[in-house]
């Protein structure tokens, strides 16, 4: 940054500097909030330093012992965790063993040569035992210690405070304190950016500096993070004195001062790097930081004070949320890590990183409960407002003209469809209700669903799909069942039991078996409809039909035609997962593309088999995919017009390879799963007029709250359902009709039984 910017700067009054800073900060991204919940680890009270502002620090005879034991930091760390924590953040003093005779002591008779060592023992122990994510601020590192503690905690912190070298001068408050020289701090921030360390740092405003120093700290912060890309967030911490210590008696920043440098860090700074001022310290002026071009408040903790500020308490997050909805910026839980440290390659540690993934939404932010699909416990919210309690706030005109533009019928661009997955708070609740509205617009009141039973004929699968738990090969068997291949004898023979029950649609699937060809799908056809003339046969995925294809030599069309002639009636439209190759690639290589999938659904479509349409979610992929794939069902519909309904389903992780071996997230967040039923609908209007949820996976009252989000279909009875049991779904493999009419009951609707291709029961199917 050249001298004439920071003139400029310097010269702009407050008012306009404001208005920079908010517009800058409202180009970054969604309108929104963010904070880390996490509880407070003070490892050790000792330091090498003697700031003259600092309450934190001690000497070894006002303290029982120089250190937390291990013990003493896991039930800290349990604590936090029980209480929703996902961050444990580890403050100390710097190495305070290169001071204190006592700290060396206690270090050796445990086996550690420094305090850096004995927290990442720590921190480890805290990861292994709670799963919660550990912050380190340490203070001063070398590369070598950034290095060694990537594997196990997901970021650092080291605040720069200032630049200004005369605050370390006799009378100065860094008199006394080598760890706080500007260049050893610089030095020590630059090592964490070439160990690729997700950093935390900031100044300290109010001790002394100018302006134009406070400006010169910035800069350099930013000339490090262009270097290196490491910096998450720069803090921007008002000096507040403290009784008892040589700074007592400073009165610390004005009002303006204090807004002026929030203002001037937003600006400085590179958009890519969030600007945080701690609530806790500013309790009585949230609102006009928010103001000041902010973006997130750091961490805050339920559990445990603020050790370095004890006398200032956190917020409540009530109130917080409330101040930053009026704001039109709802508050957003995040994690420790930032999320594009998550996204983009060579951040996260490979061991830190199926920790992360725990804890994230899709969008790497943390998640928003523990709920998770499958789940035997009831869902966070009910049909009388699916997202749970929302704090009421302002919502955009741009939103409103993206949701006045769907309703329309005009298609949205991917952009756009990210923007509504995107939505928060009231902004959320504005999608949920849009797509609600679209639904009684388009379907009404009534709820549908089928009696059908699912066979899925064989669990042996040539495919290595990284979600699946359900096929089993020599590599996969063994999670809960075992390989199975039934005859078609017995499948006609469950198709029997099933209309004996009152279905009126078996669904036929399985594994890709290395010995079914074309032929074998074919037999399996004509056994069920042999013993059952009457009933529709819903059956055979894309990547079935592909196998089948390919193993007679026949084009998919005439496949699909040949199983037509012999009595198919319609294909259930999965295998789909997420179309789009950038992630198809990692989780199911070897399977289906995007465009050889919509090619052959397409090529059913036109010789006239009428097929679903599906989206499996909660793993590894992002909104962004999530609007690709939306948009390439609707285009295909526009086509084609086979689609009969589209149906959302979220993974079910306990039992999936991938979430195993730590590769994927736990499913959708509830709010996800809310939004992209909500989403789907709004998106296909005019395309396709049937959402469907899934009570294998949401459970009964989860599906009720969806049919309050857009849904009009709750799919069919399902008779003997194991793809979802087997991934861990706890919801059961069948429901009474009388279960799918309390369903709709609780969401004040109405029930109806229709067919497969959503005709009235009465009329031929």
């Amino acid at each position: 940054m050249g001298t004439g910017l920071k003139a400029r700067l310097a010269a702009t009054p407050t008012v306009a500097l404001l208005d920079e800073a908010r517009a800058s900060r409202d180009s970054r991204g969604p309108a929104r909030m963010t904070y880390s919940r996490k509880v407070f680890i003070p490892l050790t009270r000792l330091c090498a330093d003697v700031c003259h502002y600092c309450t934190f620090a001690t000497t070894p005879s006002q303290v029982p012992t120089p250190y937390l034991s291990v013990e003493q930091v896991i039930e800290i760390a349990r604590e936090g965790a029980a209480a929703g924590c996902k961050e444990a953040l580890f403050t100390l003093g710097d190495a305070p063993e290169r001071r204190y005779a006592a700290a060396r002591e206690w270090l050796e008779a445990r086996g550690f040569a420094r305090t850096i060592d004995y927290v990442r023992y720590c921190a480890e122990r805290v990861l292994i035992e709670t799963g919660l994510l550990p912050h380190v601020n340490a203070g001063v590192l070398n590369q070598a210690d950034y290095e060694m503690l990537r594997p196990v905690a997901a970021s650092c912190g080291l605040m720069l405070e200032t630049t200004a070298d005369r605050l370390g001068d006799k009378g100065g408050p860094h008199f006394g304190s080598p760890d706080k020289v500007p260049a050893v701090r610089l030095a020590s921030l630059e090592a964490a950016g070439r160990a690729h360390m997700p950093t935390t740092s900031g100044i300290l405003v109010g001790i002394g500096e100018t302006e134009e120093e406070r400006i010169e700290a910035l800069v350099a912060l930013n000339d490090l993070h262009r270097r290196h890309g490491h910096l998450q967030e720069v803090i921007i911490q008002n000096f507040c004195a403290k009784d008892g210590t040589k700074m007592a008696g400073i009165p610390g920043v004005s009002d303006e001062e204090f807004l002026r440098a929030l203002a001037l860090a937003r600006i400085i700074m590179d958009d890519s790097v969030s600007v945080q001022a701690p609530p806790n310290l500013n309790d009585a002026r949230l609102g006009r930081l928010i103001d000041a071009g902010i973006d997130d408040w750091g961490g805050i903790s339920p559990v445990t004070r603020d050790h370095v500020n004890p006398e200032a308490p956190w917020p409540e997050i009530a109130r917080l949320e409330q101040i930053c909805a009026s704001a039109g910026r709802p508050l957003v839980e995040r994690l420790t890590v930032y999320p594009r440290y998550i996204a983009e390659p060579g951040w996260l540690d490979d061991a830190i990183r199926p920790a992360v993934l725990r804890l994230a939404d899709s969008e790497w932010l943390g998640r928003d409960s523990a709920w998770s699909p499958g789940m035997a416990e009831a869902a966070p919210s009910g049909p009388n407002s699916p997202l749970g309690r929302v704090t009421p706030g302002p919502v955009s005109m741009k939103l409103h003209a993206l949701l006045d533009r769907a309703a329309d019928g005009h298609e949205l661009s991917g952009a756009e469809i990210v923007t509504l997955f995107s939505a928060r708070g009231a902004q959320a609740q504005a999608v949920v209700e849009a797509a609600d509205a679209l639904r009684a617009e388009t379907r009404g009141d009534e709820v549908t669903y089928v009696i059908n039973r699912n066979i899925n004929y064989t669990n042996i699968c040539t495919y290595t799909c990284s979600f699946c738990a359900f096929s089993k090969t020599s590599s996969k068997a063994g999670f809960r069942d075992k390989p199975y291949d039934l005859d078609p004898a017995e499948v006609a023979d469950r198709a029997r039991e099933a209309v004996a029950k009152g279905a009126t649609e078996v669904c036929l699937q399985g594994g890709i078996h290395p010995r079914y060809t074309g032929d074998t799908y074919a037999g399996i056809l004509r056994a069920v409809k042999q013993a059952c003339p009457d009933l529709h046969v819903h059956a055979f995925s894309p990547l079935e039909v592909h196998q089948g294809a390919t193993t007679l030599g026949m084009t998919v069309s005439d496949f699909l035609s040949m199983l037509k002639d012999a009595g198919l009636g319609s294909l259930p439209g999965t295998a789909a997962e997420i179309l789009d190759d950038e992630v198809r690639q990692v989780i199911c290589p070897d399977k289906l593309t995007t465009q050889l999938w919509l090619d052959i659904v397409g090529a059913a479509h036109k010789v006239g088999l009428p097929t679903t349409s599906t989206i499996m979610f909660g793993h590894i992929e992002t909104p962004i995919h999530w609007a690709r794939h939306l948009l390439a069902i609707r285009r295909l519909q526009g086509e084609t017009g086979g689609f009969t309904e589209f149906v959302p389903l979220p993974l079910v992780h306990m039992e999936s390879p991938m979430y195993r071996r730590g590769q994927s997230r736990k499913g959708p967040t509830w709010r996800e799963a809310v939004m992209m039923h909500a989403v789907s609908r709004i998106v296909l209007h005019t395309r396709i007029s049937s959402i469907q949820c899934s009570w294998v996976k949401l459970g009964a009252d989860g599906a009720a709250a969806m049919l309050a989000a857009g849904c009009n279909d709750l799919g069919g009875v399902l008779m003997n359902e194991s793809i979802s049991r087997a991934a861990g779904a706890s919801h059961g493999q069948e429901l009474t009709v009388d279960s799918l009419e309390a369903i709709a009951k609780a969401a004040g609707r109405t029930l109806r039984q229709r067919t497969t291709l959503y005709g009235r029961v009465e009329e031929p199917v």
